[in-house]
């Protein structure tokens, strides 16, 4: 057994696309259809909440959230986010994949409702708990990034692993899509509904009583695609990988593997005892040694990404009332507010990021993972420092929908590029043990980097300008392609041999400052 790959792991490797591959996309993407939903639909009713809660008699301008208001709503979610990677990915390593794969749903829906029922009419009160709700939310929703990740690419066959995780990823598209569809749906219902003049008109009738309605019907609609995958989540067996590799139980992997490729697996010896060596742990030399490299390339990629991302999307409504795009916010009501917004994000969702998702998944074993990453960190520093540098100029009325475009080019090549590759690396390149807490700790430091651009860009916009804040962003992109030459290539191997797995089975270990058999090498430290 020690020099033979084990069959139940080859025979994934091996296997043809087949029914149970798509299964498997779909019940682990609609969680991220989820997550996307939840995290992005508050940017939609934001300017709401202001003209709610925070109007001001005899003001010239509708009510608005203040900063520190404004800041806690949009990014309270994304510090439950990292907590949750960071918990949820180290208790996936511990527990199984699939036991904790439950739980995170079951948050994920709970808070999706609570967040849509935060109580009271005081602001303090409804902002409080709103933000309570929306960090146990984003804990919900860190569990999902290391635990699907991990369980796709634990799944998938070495062939086409990379388009089965990124088409996981690529459900966040959707999910952005969605959200902005809701708004419209709702904001417009309500609209027909209760018709009311704009703020310039009548500042009072401008914000009818059941605009509050609207907010709270758009963010529990989040509810619903999660709990519709609750039930065949659940009946997902565990892992191969975890079973056999962690669990050390290779009989039961072949029995639960035999069911979903329907195929008969002989069944191995029941235990596998671990290899003197081979079970290091995270905090150990051994995994600097191998890995601490790969693990600073795709913390530093997740995180200089995130803050160019983030507060694009976050911000968007900012950008597209600065350009004009969007009318000035006394000349509309509140529902037609929500509705002109809703529609602008609708509009870059469907034309650069939905797109950008699919390009991604279509090309990534071809191109591989490292030419996508480094072609879309260089386009989006190109796009980005085109926008900022002549910024006067897209804010001129001719302009506006060159602007739109260029600034579109950069979602989609965001997509199209790190977005999606930060996401699917590190589910593949480190040791099974390891795997859900590295993508978890990956995938925390993006979340960090979400946080300095929804909190940094919010001051940076306010206090330097749109134009500044955007050249930073352009060097941060800059920054990020440089990073990406940490991480390694892992199109077309298995993941036993892209983390060294293999060699380790094999007895052939890798020693430090020598290559390993996929051309990566053991950095000494």
């Amino acid at each position: 057994m020690a020099n033979d790959k084990l069959q139940v792991l080859n025979a994934l490797d091996v296997a043809k696309t087949q029914w149970y591959h798509f299964t498997a996309i779909i019940i682990a993407g609609m969680g991220f259809f989820t997550d996307a939903y939840d995290l992005f639909c508050i940017s939609l009713v934001t300017k709401l909440l202001g003209r709610i809660y925070y109007h001001k008699e005899g003001a010239a301008n509708p009510g608005d959230l203040p900063s520190n208001v404004k800041a806690a709503v949009n990014g309270v979610a994304f510090c439950g986010t990292l907590t949750g990677q960071l918990f949820f990915g180290w208790l996936g390593d511990k527990m199984g994949r699939k036991r904790v794969y439950g739980m995170t749903l079951i948050l994920m829906v709970i808070c999706s409702v609570a967040s849509g029922l935060s109580l009271g009419h005081d602001p303090k009160a409804v902002m409080a708990t709103l933000c309570f709700f929306r960090f146990w939310l984003g804990f919900g929703i860190g569990g999902d990034y290391p635990l699907s990740a991990t369980i796709m690419s634990e799944y998938a066959n070495k062939k086409t692993r990379g388009a089965f995780i990124a088409a996981v990823f690529a459900m966040q598209g959707f999910g952005i899509l969605a959200g902005g569809m809701v708004a419209i749906i709702v904001s417009a219902a309500f609209k027909a509904k209760y018709p009311a003049p704009t703020y310039e008109m009548d500042a009072n009738g401008s914000t009818v009583p059941e605009a509050d309605y609207v907010w709270r019907i758009i963010l529990m609609f989040g509810a619903l695609p999660a709990l519709l995958t609750y039930y065949w989540r659940m009946k997902m067996p565990e892992t191969a990988r975890y079973t056999a590799l962690v669990a050390k139980n290779a009989k039961q992997a072949a029995a639960d593997m035999s069911k979903v490729l329907q195929v008969d697996l002989e069944a191995e010896q029941e235990k596998l005892e671990p290899k003197k060596g081979s079970d290091f742990g995270l905090f150990t030399r051994e995994f600097l040694l191998r890995h601490g490299l790969h693990l600073l390339g795709t913390t530093s990629t997740w995180f200089l990404l995130d803050i160019a991302f983030y507060s694009q999307n976050l911000f968007q409504k900012d950008i597209f009332s600065a350009i004009g795009w969007i009318p000035k916010a006394k000349t509309m009501n509140a529902l037609e507010e929500v509705h002109k917004i809703a529609r602008a994000q609708t509009l870059i969702a469907l034309c650069s990021t939905v797109p950008g998702y699919w390009f991604t998944v279509a090309l990534i074993d071809k191109m591989g993972r490292f030419k996508i990453q480094l072609m879309g960190f260089f386009f989006m520093t190109v796009f980005m420092f085109a926008l900022a540098i002549p910024y006067h100029h897209w804010t001129l009325p001719d302009n506006r929908i060159g602007f739109v475009i260029m600034y579109s080019l950069t979602f989609f090549f965001a997509n199209f590029g790190p977005n999606a590759t930060t996401f699917v690396v590190p589910a593949e390149i480190f040791p099974a043990r390891l795997r859900s807490t590295c993508h978890g700790i990956s995938a925390a430091s993006g979340k960090a980097g979400a946080m300095v651009g929804a909190f940094g860009f919010l001051y940076a916009a306010d206090s330097i300008g749109v134009k500044k804040s955007l050249i930073i962003l352009g060097f941060i992109n800059l920054l990020g392609m440089l990073f990406t030459f940490l991480v390694p290539e892992s199109k077309g191997k298995s993941l036993e041999e892209i983390s060294g797995e293999a060699e380790q089975e094999n007895g052939t270990e890798t020693q430090p400052g020598q290559q390993d058999s996929n051309g990566v090498q053991s950095v000494p430290v």
